[in-house]
């Protein structure tokens, strides 16, 4: 017998925060505080650091990639979660929910391999201070920089694909505020053991192996920290990678609260909130404030804007 598609399901109804009548209000403002003060902020370092001259180095230029990534992931979620709230249609097209599935899943991979070649520039900074200029110059800085990108939509389209060609014959509610994969995998009515291994492999791929490499380099990079004899010299190079530390873990423990801890649980959508809004839109204050050559270098664009003014 020749096998039928039987998907019958033309949109999925994102259930969001509509059980939680009281609050539905504060969550609105919160999301749409979370998401301008994200935009506002990154726009704002990627602009800082392509001004100011004193910024033109390959930490300050990763830092900018990945402050453009944090503007395109936040964006993948909360214009529709806003339109959500506002319009109070929950629905999203078939094709468009795996569109967004995809792209959260692409942007947030290609996250955990930049902060990987981040930590990688510290790496050779720190342990390779005579050959670092030679080997960070801006052709291959930028030859690096579109490897995230390249790695993280070609590892996740390989789930995406798997989900995507599986049948979906109903029910075709998400209890979740986007399209989740894992939720959209569990509603399909066909078998999903390929996609299911698929995400696993994507997951190990794109987000564990990232993840040890950082903490490898990290190990180095303290190792040969504590073999320096001025205090001095010890706390500037802790300085150049505070930053980064800060960033990377809050990307990890947050995202490892929300994946790994066992589903179900009520507050797991505010969980998720705080890994795909909050954390980006807190990054650009981590980096502005925790970095003297940032604070330094918006002073000093501020007050020529300023100047400019009261010509």
């Amino acid at each position: 017998m020749q096998d039928v598609n039987t998907t019958i399901v033309m949109d999925f109804v994102l259930l969001g925060f509509s059980s939680l009548h009281r609050l539905q209000n504060f969550v609105f403002g919160a999301v749409l505080m979370l998401y301008i003060i994200c935009v506002l902020g990154n726009i704002s370092i990627f602009l800082l650091v392509r001004i100011e001259s004193s910024l033109h180095t390959p930490m300050y230029f990763f830092i900018s990639i990945f402050a453009v990534l944090e503007i395109m992931f936040i964006s993948v979620t909360a214009p529709k979660l806003l339109a959500i709230f506002i319009q109070t249609d929950n629905t999203i097209l078939f094709y468009s929910c795996f569109s967004q599935s995809y792209a959260f899943n692409s942007l947030g991979q290609a996250e955990c391999f930049l902060l990987c070649l981040m930590v990688f520039d510290r790496y050779l900074a720190i342990n390779k201070p005579l050959r670092y200029s030679a080997i960070m110059n801006s052709r291959f800085c930028w030859k690096l920089s579109v490897l995230p990108w390249l790695l993280g939509f070609s590892i996740a389209s390989f789930p995406t694909v798997n989900t995507f060609q599986s049948d979906f014959c109903g029910p075709n509610e998400i209890n979740h505020f986007f399209c989740d994969s894992e939720q959209m995998s569990d509603l399909a009515c066909s078998d999903q053991t390929v996609s299911k291994i698929s995400s696993m492999v994507a997951c190990f791929t794109s987000i564990i192996l990232p993840f040890f490499a950082i903490v490898g380099f990290y190990i180095h990079i303290i190792y040969t920290v504590l073999k320096i004899k001025s205090k001095e010299g010890k706390m500037k190079a802790f300085s150049t990678c505070s930053s980064h530390l800060i960033v990377a873990s809050l990307f990890y423990v947050s995202a490892t609260v929300v994946y790994v801890k066992p589903k179900g649980s009520h507050y797991d959508k505010f969980l998720a909130l705080v890994y795909t809004m909050a954390i980006p839109a807190v990054n650009p204050f981590i980096y502005a404030l925790r970095n003297r050559e940032v604070s330094n270098a918006f002073r000093k664009v501020s007050r020529q804007i300023v100047l400019q003014f009261q010509r």
